[in-house]
C-alpha cells in the first residue's frame, strides 16, 4: 500500500512547483495500491482553505480541486479510517521529540506503521521521521 499524504495530494491537484513531478509519479503507480486516510481528507480541505485565504488560489480553483479530490477518493484511493489505536501510536511518535513531528504528521506516520504502508510525501521532515521509526518512505 502506498499512503499518499496531504502534501502530495495538494500538489497533484493544485498548481505548485512540484505538480508535474507528482502527477507523473502518480500516473506510474498501480491505482489499486494507492491509499489515503480520513485524516488526509480533513487536512486537504484545510490546505485548500489556507491557499484560498492567502490568495494562492481563487474560489473556482478551490472548488475544482475539492471536486477532483472527492472523485479521487471515491474512485481511485483506498481511504482508511483512523482508529483510536492510530491516535495512541501517533502520541507515542510525537513523544519522541527528536523526530520533530507535529501531531498531524505523527498521525500520518502512525497510520502507515499500523498498516505496513509506505509513506509517500513531499515533506522531507516527515519522510525522515517515518524512516526513523521503521516506516518505508518515498520522498518525491
Amino acid at each position: 500500500m502506498l499512503y499518499l499524504d496531504t502534501s502530495l495530494l495538494v500538489a497533484a491537484l493544485t498548481n505548485e512547483t512540484r505538480t508535474p513531478v507528482v502527477q507523473q509519479w502518480l500516473e506510474e503507480q498501480d491505482p489499486g495500491e494507492l491509499a489515503a486516510s480520513d485524516w488526509v481528507v480533513t487536512e486537504f480541505s484545510s490546505a485548500l482553505s489556507i491557499k484560498l485565504r492567502s490568495g494562492q488560489i481563487g474560489p473556482a480553483h478551490r472548488a475544482d480541486a475539492l471536486a477532483l479530490f472527492t472523485s479521487l477518493c471515491r474512485d481511485s484511493l483506498n481511504v482508511v479510517s483512523v482508529s483510536r489505536s492510530d491516535f495512541l501510536l501517533a502520541a507515542r511518535f510525537a513523544d519522541q521529540h527528536q523526530l520533530d513531528l507535529r501531531a498531524g504528521d505523527a498521525l500520518h506516520v502512525a497510520i502507515c506503521a499500523a498498516r505496513g504502508a509506505a509513506l509517500c510525501t513531499l515533506d522531507r521532515r516527515l519522510s525522515d521521521a517515518g524512516s526513523a521509526v521503521g516506516v518505508k518512505t518515498t520522498l518525491l
